[in-house]
């Protein structure tokens, strides 16, 4: 009977634990959004005393936030597009095909995806600068696939092991080219895959900040 208790006192305290560190940034967050001014930086209180929208009417209507939506849009839909093209054809070269550092480059892809992504911001930035590159679109996105690729091409590379050789040699015997069966046969059946490489891309390049603040530094650009 006291183990019980003791077991349901400690699995409460864990739960309350858990909800108090996810609420406690909420109601943060909450709140300092629909306080003044002057009683975040002034009259600071965990408690707003007056509450107002001024915060996110000033958000809504100003001019830029359209361009940024816009210019984050095209990013995120380039940079998943190119994600999965190439990861795709890396992932079924990798494991398809044979030829000299095959193994390597797939333990290389690995090794990337491993790196913090904070110990590659000035040497991307130093990278995109040199070509020409810097606070643009173009030299976001080239940034954006350094990351995506590696992983999506390591995602892909499972689903592609995991299908039968017997299935492309059966497509080949039918006519079809080693890329045709890639294209007619792999392909649909990699479709989950494809699809969440695609959802990772896509989340990755809309939500990240940083790198953008550090490659792009035009308003128009953001």
């Amino acid at each position: 009977m006291q183990d019980s208790i003791s077991t349901k006192l400690l699995t409460y305290g864990f739960l309350f634990l858990f909800v108090f560190m996810v609420a406690v940034p909420l109601y943060w967050m909450v709140t300092t959004a629909i306080k003044t001014n002057k009683e975040l930086y002034e009259e600071f209180s965990y408690i707003p005393r007056k509450l107002t929208l001024e915060n996110f009417v000033r958000v809504i209507v100003r001019e830029e936030l359209l361009t940024n939506i816009r210019n984050s849009f095209s990013v995120a839909m380039s940079t998943t597009l190119f994600t999965v093209i190439v990861s795709a054809m890396a992932a079924f070269s990798i494991v398809r095909y044979r030829y000299p550092g095959r193994d390597w480059i797939g333990r290389v892809i690995l090794f990337k995806y491993l790196l913090p992504s904070a110990m590659l911001f000035i040497p991307l930035y130093v990278i995109v600068t040199a070509l020409g590159l810097g606070n643009t679109q173009m030299g976001l996105m080239l940034t954006y696939l350094t990351f995506t690729i590696p992983f999506c091409t390591w995602m892909l590379m499972g689903y592609f092991r995991g299908m039968p050789v017997e299935l492309e040699e059966q497509a080949m015997v039918d006519g079809c080219t080693k890329i045709g069966a890639l294209l007619r046969i792999l392909l649909p059946l990699s479709a989950p895959g494809l699809v969440a490489s695609a959802i990772f891309s896509f989340t990755l390049a809309w939500n990240e900040f940083l790198l953008a603040l550090v490659i792009t530094m035009d308003q128009s650009t953001m």
